[in-house]
């Protein structure tokens, strides 16, 4: 296995465990749905929302029909996401790819585990209020961000990777 496939592999298997670990921490250790939302600092609150949509809350479910549609395109987008990144070899790529797979499997679980993805990141300061999101939300992110920088470098850099 090449070192940009052993990168890959890490990346999914680290952010798809740890944002479940987390949102089960939360979920059934801390009882987030029973008792409520806390402050970590002034402006970071940790609450619980159910995102039946996708992003931002768009495209909201509320039938099994769509629910499955959404898990199943969830992990249909991870499949054909991962045989991109298996084929790529630039490190930048491949761990842009794996932070969009490890982000889409773990909202995809979620989907298919509570109907819903668990989202519980809340940024807000006075009354600007930021949308609530989680561990793989925040990957798929910056892997998009990833994969658009690397579509914008010239040509000469991404060979001399």
């Amino acid at each position: 296995m090449t070192p940009a496939r052993r990168l890959g592999l890490a990346t999914v298997l680290i952010v798809f465990v740890s944002d479940q670990l987390l949102k089960c921490w939360l979920l059934y250790g801390v009882g987030l749905a029973e008792n409520g939302p806390f402050d970590l600092a002034p402006f970071l609150t940790i609450v619980l929302a159910w995102n039946r949509g996708i992003s931002y809350g768009l495209f909201q479910q509320g039938t099994d029909l769509g629910r499955w549609f959404l898990v199943v395109i969830s992990f249909v987008a991870a499949v054909w996401l991962w045989r991109w990144m298996w084929r790529s070899e630039g490190a930048l790529t491949v761990l842009s790819l794996a932070l969009i797979i490890g982000g889409a499997l773990g909202n995809g679980v979620d989907r298919a585990v509570y109907g819903a993805v668990v989202d519980f990141v809340h940024f807000h300061w006075g009354s600007f209020s930021w949308y609530i999101f989680n561990i793989a939300d925040v990957a798929i992110v910056v892997g998009v961000v990833g994969l658009l920088y690397e579509s914008f470098r010239p040509a000469g850099e991404k060979t001399a990777e």
